[in-house]
């Protein structure tokens, strides 16, 4: 996922900087979008994880 972030984050950049400012943008919100979702599930996974952990 944050491969997909940094993806359109770099398309959002390459755009802007042509020109294509609102397409730009949109590529970059989706960016700001998926790398807030990764950073989410990594945490939920994190904190299941310890506490299977300690389960065990």
């Amino acid at each position: 996922m944050l491969k997909w972030a940094l993806i359109f984050l770099v398309a959002g950049l390459v755009l802007g900087a042509m020109g294509f400012g609102g397409i730009g943008g949109a590529f970059v919100g989706i960016a700001k979008l998926l790398f807030f979702v990764a950073i989410a599930l990594f945490l939920l996974f994190v904190i299941l994880g310890v506490t299977a952990a300690r389960r065990i």
